[in-house]
């Protein structure tokens, strides 16, 4: 069976956690990195986000669709559950992260850093002071999440899981990001010990700014 290829770029959130899952499951797969909109990027997605997936005859774009055709077609450890409570679960924080959080921390909070619009190139201070009360408050909800039993949905490493790690790690690369996270013991302990894992060692982007999808 030929390897799934992953085309995209690490330094995107949605792309490392396509990357993650192939590493947690042990798949063999290529990382084609891609800049943004890449020729590669618009023969799979209709509007050139990545990550897009390439597997034999088959192509999926969305980062959920492609991670789980991949825990469906390839053995090791299932990350998304099947039971209809977990599977409910997950798709709760999945979602939560995806069209909450992802749009805080990184549309919002981290692009007034690095794609600011002020004349002189300098931090959007006024996007800032004006994001972070609902930072604050998304990490909150994220660090009562975990703090039973250290995942997002039951006592097992998930999808769930793997989709807010690469996002924490965005956070922390900033003042005011990395202070909410260092506030939230229970959220700091468990970005502490998923990202030691080999996996997340292993697809640690290059340093620089996020990509966005």
């Amino acid at each position: 069976m030929a390897k799934p290829e992953i085309i995209g770029s690490l330094r995107s959130t949605y792309t490392r956690v396509v990357c993650l899952v192939c590493e947690e499951k042990g798949i063999d797969y290529t990382l084609s990195e891609t800049p943004l909109r890449a020729a590669e990027l618009f023969a799979i997605h209709p509007f050139g986000k990545m990550p897009v997936l390439r597997h034999g005859d088959l192509t999926l774009f969305e980062s959920k669709a492609i991670a789980t055709y991949l825990d469906g077609a390839f053995p090791g450890p299932r990350l998304i559950p099947t039971e209809p409570r977990p599977a409910a679960l997950l798709e709760q924080w999945v979602s939560f992260v995806n069209t909450a959080v992802d749009r805080t921390v990184i549309r919002t909070y981290l692009y007034a850093y690095i794609a600011p619009k002020t004349a002189d190139g300098s931090p959007d201070r006024a996007t800032i002071a004006a994001v972070l009360p609902e930072l604050r408050q998304q990490v909150a909800v994220l660090d009562k999440a975990v703090a039973a039993t250290g995942h997002l949905v039951g006592t097992e490493l998930t999808f769930a899981d793997l989709n807010l790690l690469p996002l924490l790690h965005r956070l922390g690369q900033t003042p005011e990001g990395a202070e909410a996270l260092a506030g939230a013991t229970h959220l700091a302990a468990y970005y502490a010990r998923h990202a030691a894992r080999p996996s997340f060692r292993r697809t640690m982007p290059l340093p620089g700014p996020p990509v966005s999808r």
